[in-house]
């Protein structure tokens, strides 16, 4: 991998992680044009910057729920991110080595269908019945906190992402879209720091983390600048706007990759 192609994975992941247009997708696109192989373990590790760029972002408001539990003693909104969080991180960690495996999940065939499902979703999004309206993360129930969480775990199949499924379940939970990405990306702490956090368990992995250390780190330096840029445009846009733009830019994009996929 040169210097070139670990820039642009890096751009991928920053931007696309918390713009709701599926990094798992637009990384296998990405990779498929450059080998049209996959490295999973590249593409794990340089998650690494963007949680760090969501933690610097969200850090006053993660202060504030730290001090919420053990000040106030207030466990309300912790409590819903921990039960969002449960489904996928349990899925992702029995299966994760499955799905990085498995042809399917890997496939351009997949990402383009789920692209584009997701992408009819997010239009017609604002016409679906709702939930009674929530001014926060904080006030929804466990059911509907567990709701966002059922829908994060399908963010697992690549071209699905994790924020777009998340968003769109919020607004049906009753958030309005601010407030619904807030808590999305709140929620996607504990699954990040856990998928940061299993890369380094296996003594090979962290083998492969020191070989590919060069690259890594400028692949991070890239997704962190380029997802703290994303993760503050999302969270201005969306205090004024739905997904549906988001839902057209998928639709497009499936389209022009079916195309491609009929002609080869």
């Amino acid at each position: 991998m040169n210097i070139f192609e670990t820039i642009v994975l890096g751009l991928t992941q920053g931007l696309t992680e918390f713009i709701p247009i599926s990094s798992s997708g637009h990384l296998v696109i990405a990779q498929q044009l450059f080998s049209g192989a996959s490295d999973h373990l590249f593409l794990e590790f340089i998650n690494i910057g963007t949680l760090l760029a969501l933690v610097v972002y969200f850090w006053k408001r993660i202060i504030g729920i730290l001090h919420d539990v053990f000040v106030k003693k207030n466990f309300i909104l912790a409590r819903n991110i921990l039960i969002t969080s449960i489904p996928a991180g349990i899925v992702g960690y029995f299966l994760s080595e499955f799905i990085d495996k498995a042809a399917f999940f890997g496939s351009l065939t997949t990402v383009t269908i789920t692209i584009a499902t997701v992408g009819i979703v997010m239009i017609v999004l604002e016409k679906l019945p709702k939930a009674a309206p929530v001014a926060s993360g904080e006030k929804l129930s466990s059911w509907r906190a567990l709701g966002i969480g059922l829908a994060q775990m399908l963010a697992l199949i690549p071209g699905v992402s994790r924020s777009g499924s998340t968003i769109i379940a919020g607004r049906l939970a009753g958030l309005n879209p601010a407030s619904a990405a807030e808590y999305s990306f709140l929620a996607s702490l504990p699954i990040m720091v856990g998928v940061t956090l299993k890369v380094f368990i296996k003594s090979s992995d962290r083998a492969y983390f020191v070989d590919h250390m060069p690259m890594l780190l400028l692949s991070n330096t890239v997704a962190f600048i380029s997802g703290l840029i994303a993760v503050g445009f999302l969270m201005r846009y969306l205090s004024k706007h739905s997904l549906a733009a988001f839902g057209w830019y998928r639709v497009g994009l499936a389209s022009i990759l079916a195309l491609y996929l009929l002609v080869q």
